[in-house]
């Protein structure tokens, strides 16, 4: 951990410039502060933890300075600064985030020197944030994933889902990985692309549903009450006319009751073929199975479509519940998301759930339910049988 932090403040107002140093000095960290945006790579070593960023400036505006940050995959931590509409510095914050920017808060002009040194405690002496920038991950030949198959290497994790009214677990999210015999535990994102483009993803979503159904028992309450299970279904799948009759098979098989089982629809699902997508949705409800629009609020065309799809549950996109305490949009967002989905008679979950305020926030607007990390992570079978114990113990 770092002695002394250093603090870079890029704003074309001397007074402000001058205002942050102050403050900066007096706290014993190191500042400089410069007018001129086109002179601050010359400004920003490797150990600057903290760069404080005026976006109205002249010659180059924040948003380049931003843009630019992104490029060299800049570490410090940022604090945004504007006069201008909140609106304005909320949408400047996802710009940067999808940058791989670690920006960590804002400042509105003008702003009291208690809030700037707020600020300035908050986000020094530590560390600077890890790279945000993923490392390059090694190529799995298709030969492996093939016989990741055949050889049965693809396990469920489950994340547990809680009542926000109650606190007691309602279900599991199943969710999908590879227990690679060299690499060990492989997400998603390293085969799932693979695995559609040799169309296999048929195959994954059955494996995981037959695995799922049969796991369940396992995590059985006391008097027998099961747990409902959310799956995730593929595009493709949800095209295919026989899958209400093959999932209803694989819920007989395991004797597990059909009207606990949750499959989970994107909107990609839904935008090619409808009429086909539709006719396998709306006979999933007629056999009872429910069915949860999940990244919702991410995108316009599951808006069009959600009078016409037989849902039981929206499910709130964690992108708009991470800066739910701070980001006015996302908080209203939010607030309409749950209003429009009690109106229509649905459940409303919550994921990404990670810090307490998120919780309380969600409570207060009247969300059903909510899974993040401030419950637990994605757990295997076994870790999560050990978990539900530990956690009735904790609330009764």
């Amino acid at each position: 951990m770092p002695t002394v932090d250093r603090v870079l403040v890029i704003d074309d107002d001397k007074v402000v410039g001058d205002i942050v140093s102050a403050a900066a000095h007096a706290m014993g960290l190191e500042c400089v502060a410069t007018k001129d945006a086109t002179t601050y790579l010359s400004l920003i070593p490797s150990a600057t933890t903290l760069i404080l960023l005026d976006l109205m400036m002249p010659n180059m505006d924040g948003i380049e300075v931003l843009r630019l940050l992104g490029e060299q995959q800049c570490r410090a931590r940022i604090v945004l600064m504007s006069g201008m509409d909140k609106r304005v510095i909320e949408i400047a914050e996802k710009l940067a985030h999808t940058l791989g920017l670690s920006v960590v808060g804002h400042l509105q002009k003008p702003f009291p020197v208690t809030e700037l040194k707020l600020v300035l405690e908050a986000n020094t002496k530590g560390e600077a944030p890890a790279a945000l920038a993923a490392r390059p991950l090694i190529a799995i030949p298709d030969e492996e994933l093939l016989l990741a198959f055949e050889r049965g290497e693809f396990v469920l994790y489950y994340q547990p889902q809680i009542s926000i009214a109650t606190g007691k677990v309602t279900g599991v999210e199943a969710l999908s990985r590879w227990q690679h015999p060299v690499q060990g535990l492989i997400f998603p994102d390293r085969f799932i692309a693979r695995t559609e483009a040799l169309g296999l993803m048929d195959k994954l979503c059955w494996l995981s549903a037959d695995c799922g159904l049969g796991e369940m028992e396992l995590f059985a309450a006391d008097d027998g009450t099961m747990l409902r299970l959310s799956l995730n279904a593929s595009v493709h799948t949800l095209r295919d006319l026989q899958f209400p009759d093959i999932l209803m098979g694989l819920a007989t098989k395991h004797n597990f009751p059909p009207d606990k089982i949750i499959v989970e629809i994107t909107e990609t699902g839904l935008i090619h073929e409808l009429s086909r997508t539709l006719d396998v949705l709306t006979r999933l409800r007629m056999k009872r199975i429910q069915l949860s629009i999940d990244d919702f609020g991410t995108g316009y065309a599951m808006m069009r479509q959600l009078q016409n799809v037989p849902a039981t549950e929206l499910k709130i996109d964690k992108s708009l519940i991470e800066n739910l305490q701070v980001n006015d949009s996302d908080r209203v967002m939010v607030e309409k998301i749950i209003e429009m989905g009690h109106e229509l008679h649905l459940e409303v979950m919550a994921e990404g759930v990670k810090t307490q305020a998120q919780f309380d926030l969600l409570r207060e607007m009247g969300c059903d339910g909510a899974q993040g990390y401030l419950f637990s992570p994605p757990l295997s079978a076994a870790e999560l049988v050990d978990w539900l114990a530990a956690y009735s113990h904790r609330n009764p």
